[in-house]
């Protein structure tokens, strides 16, 4: 998503002002869904901060017009550090290209191009045609991973997945009858609450609901999503769902995903739509089972960048089988569990061999509370 043609040179003030850009555009990691997160620094012509700004909501004005907001004619022959190319398309808002074409900047330096194909390049394109020295490609590793459910939304028609795990040091995520709460501690689950946050969803399954009657919501005060929780999913694909249960019954934004079949049991049942409550078919298997890749298609369409699959072994592994984690998290409680407790995923089929296996590498390890979260990524299986 870099420019084409001759690759820039930036300069370590460059760096500097871009790296602001990116901590500002963090600032609005959950609350921006479906929208990108964007930072913008300006700079007057001789190079002093004249202002700052980031999306803070969807529907609110860009960080662009924000930071042009504060900074007032002094910007005119400056520059822009701009977390993504400035968009060239009426959405909720106005195209921000043409708000920095008229205020007159002499530069702008863009961290990675917009994935939607109706901005696709040509937000710098036509900062070019308006005279204006345009480059892209500075920290878009950085950009990139800020976004990553946008541009997964954007290029591959599905939100970026995650999948959530609480284990024991033996791998095992709850005893054989159930219980789970708690394996992992306090402050691993408040580190959760930060993934929920950042997702457009949260992804469980009925047994999970059945057994704990979670509510599948950000509840840690510090936390500023300015309002904004995640849409819970359920697979139900039998309709066990029970009509008290909290992600039924408590008004916020519920998706049920279910078989034919299974809907027509919910409404035997006394489930029906109401509210923000939305119960929906999907194409299921030969063995009943839900199809988690038509779930993510319809998701995208739904605007959702990334999900969050909270679920039991079942539901994870099937996720796993076909490919779809683009991300393990896994917090490690330092406790044993035994053979007869629940695994961490239960795949649809066993493997025949080692090379049919998934494969992953490490991407962050770090200690939370008592425990230990390891973040791992899709990695090639050698040879």
């Amino acid at each position: 998503m870099t420019d084409p043609g001759k690759t820039p040179v930036f300069s370590a003030i460059d760096y500097t002002h871009m790296a602001r850009a990116l901590q500002l555009a963090e600032r609005g990691l959950y609350s921006t869904p479906p929208n990108p997160s964007v930072g913008c620094v300006l700079l007057d012509a001789a190079g002093k901060v004249v202002g700052e700004g980031w999306h803070r909501r969807a529907g609110e004005p860009h960080a662009e017009v924000l930071a042009l907001r504060e900074s007032g004619d002094k910007a005119r022959g400056g520059t822009a550090y701009v977390t993504l190319e400035p968009c060239s398309h009426h959405g909720r808002t106005p195209p921000c290209v043409d708000t920095v074409i008229a205020a007159g900047l002499r530069r702008v330096v863009v961290a990675m191009g917009d994935p939607n194909p109706r901005v696709a390049g040509e937000g710098l394109r036509r900062l070019r045609a308006a005279g204006i020295e345009a480059s892209a490609g500075l920290l878009e590793r950085q950009a990139l991973e800020l976004n990553r459910g946008f541009v997964s939304r954007m290029t591959r028609a599905r939100p970026w997945v995650t999948i959530k795990l609480g284990t024991s040091l033996d791998g095992r995520t709850a005893l054989a009858d159930g219980s789970s709460k708690w394996i992992t501690g306090p402050a691993a689950r408040a580190d959760v609450q930060r993934l929920r946050a950042r997702a457009s969803a949260v992804l469980t399954g009925i047994g999970t609901v059945l057994a704990d009657d979670p509510a599948l919501t950000i509840r840690e005060p510090g936390i500023e999503t300015h309002g904004r929780q995640p849409l819970r999913v359920v697979f139900d694909a039998r309709g066990q769902l029970e009509p008290a249960a909290r992600v039924a019954s408590d008004g916020r934004p519920t998706l049920l995903m279910t078989s034919q079949a299974g809907a027509a049991h919910l409404q035997a049942r006394g489930v029906h739509t109401e509210g923000a409550f939305v119960i929906e078919s999907l194409p299921v298997d030969a063995h009943g089972r839900l199809d988690p890749v038509a779930a993510l298609r319809r998701l995208a369409e739904r605007e959702c960048n990334e999900v969050l699959v909270e679920a039991g072994p079942r539901l994870a592994g099937s996720f796993l089988a076909a490919g779809l984690a683009d991300e393990l998290v896994i917090y490690v409680a330092p406790t044993v569990l035994g053979a007869t407790a629940k695994p961490a995923f239960e795949l649809p089929q066993p493997l025949r061999s080692l090379a049919e296996r998934r494969a992953y590498s490490f991407h962050d390890m770090r200690r939370i509370g008592d425990d230990v979260r390891l973040t791992l990524r899709p990695a090639e299986v050698a040879s």
